[in-house]
This record gives structure tokens, C-alpha cells and sequence, in this order.
């Protein structure tokens, strides 16, 4: 049997891949030795109000500054109007990662710039 020669092209790729998987795994196995046991720190930051044809919305978005990863995001944004009831929306996020965010939109019938926001996280896994 004759032994079959690889060819420069057949070395280089092997070197590029060896080099790739090996700094993979390096950077996974650093990030799993560096991580923390921080609860997640949920922060729900609010956008410029959009005019709809159903009313207006709102875009939210929620930030995780914890160190695990937070499941089943509850958030209430509240508005409150002078002389009126208090209007609600409420978005759920099946998660959101460890120093990730999410985003998404909360609609409400009156003009948000007519009244006061308030948001609070209803809850978390």
C-alpha cells in the first residue's frame, strides 16, 4: 500500500481548525471558571412613545445584570393619568440571559406623554 501525501492546502486547514476549536474551547472553559453565582438583576428601561393606529405604544426593554440567567419575566409598565384610571400592560420574556436584554412593546389607549410611567418586575425564575 502506498501512503498518500497531504498537500499545503490539507496542512492549512488543519492548523486554522485546530487553532478555532482550541480557542473555543479555552474561552469556554475561562468563562465557566470566571462565573459568579450573582442572582439576576432585572432593569427595565423605557423608550420614546410611538403613535399607533390602535393607540400608542411603547417600546421596553429589560436588562439582566446578574450573573444567571433570569426565566419567565414578568413586567408591569403602569400609566397614570390625571383624573383618569391608571391604564396597564404587561410583557413576559421566556428569558433573558445573563448580561442580555430583550425587547419588546407595551400599547396603551391614551398618550403616554399625558401621564406619569411607572414599571416594576412582577416576577422571575
Amino acid at each position: 500500500m502506498s501512503e498518500v501525501k497531504k498537500n499545503i492546502l490539507e496542512w492549512i486547514v488543519f492548523a486554522v481548525s485546530l487553532v478555532l476549536v482550541m480557542g473555543v474551547i479555552g474561552y469556554l472553559s475561562y468563562d465557566a471558571a470566571t462565573l459568579g453565582n450573582r442572582p439576576p438583576d432585572i432593569q427595565v428601561l423605557l423608550g420614546v412613545s410611538e403613535s399607533r393606529t390602535q393607540g400608542f405604544a411603547i417600546p421596553v426593554t429589560v436588562r439582566n445584570t446578574g450573573e444567571e440567567t433570569a426565566e419567565g419575566v414578568r413586567v408591569e409598565v403602569e400609566l397614570k393619568l390625571d383624573g383618569a384610571d391608571a391604564e396597564t400592560g404587561e410583557l413576559e420574556f421566556p428569558f433573558v440571559p445573563r448580561g442580555g436584554q430583550r425587547e419588546g412593546f407595551v400599547a396603551f389607549k391614551h398618550d403616554p406623554n399625558t401621564g406619569r410611567l411607572e414599571t416594576r418586575v412582577l416576577g422571575y425564575e
